[in-house]
């Protein structure tokens, strides 16, 4: 099992401003400047799946496997040998709004899928982080 973990503490912003986002599956090329589309039919529910294209790639299904509504959810990709599981929580503390994207790839081909996909994917977490919440911040003054 490979597991990589980015934290943030954001002041002035609140969870459903984060959420909201987070949920706008179809927006996300907004804030993720990998992507070409990112595509949801349906409501945002555990079982529900999105076609995600990232730049230079082919698209693929990524399955919703837990929510927790205004708080938490993953989303997973399934590659062969291998799963992709991609955590993201919105936290209140003291501090600020803290905000955790955890990725864990699990598998016997997990080794290969961390080298082809899961590195990339947790070497963008930061940036797109940062965009997530300029975007939440510019979103909330409008």
């Amino acid at each position: 099992m490979w597991i990589r973990s980015h934290k943030v503490i954001c002041k002035d912003l609140k969870k459903e401003d984060i959420w909201q986002i987070w949920t706008d599956i179809n927006h996300w090329p907004q804030w993720h400047g990998d992507l070409d589309y990112c595509k949801m039919e349906g409501p945002f529910t555990v079982g529900n799946h999105f076609m995600l294209k990232p730049k230079g790639a082919s698209a693929v299904k990524i399955e919703i496997t837990e929510l927790e509504e205004g708080r938490r959810f993953t989303d997973c990709t399934t590659f062969f040998g291998a799963k992709m599981y991609d955590t993201h929580e919105a936290e209140e503390t003291k501090e600020g709004l803290m905000l955790t994207n955890t990725l864990v790839v699990k598998g016997p081909l997990t080794f290969l899928w961390v080298k082809l996909v899961a590195q990339h994917v947790a070497d963008s977490v930061p940036q797109e982080m940062e965009a997530l919440v300029k975007l939440a911040k510019k979103s909330h003054e409008g």
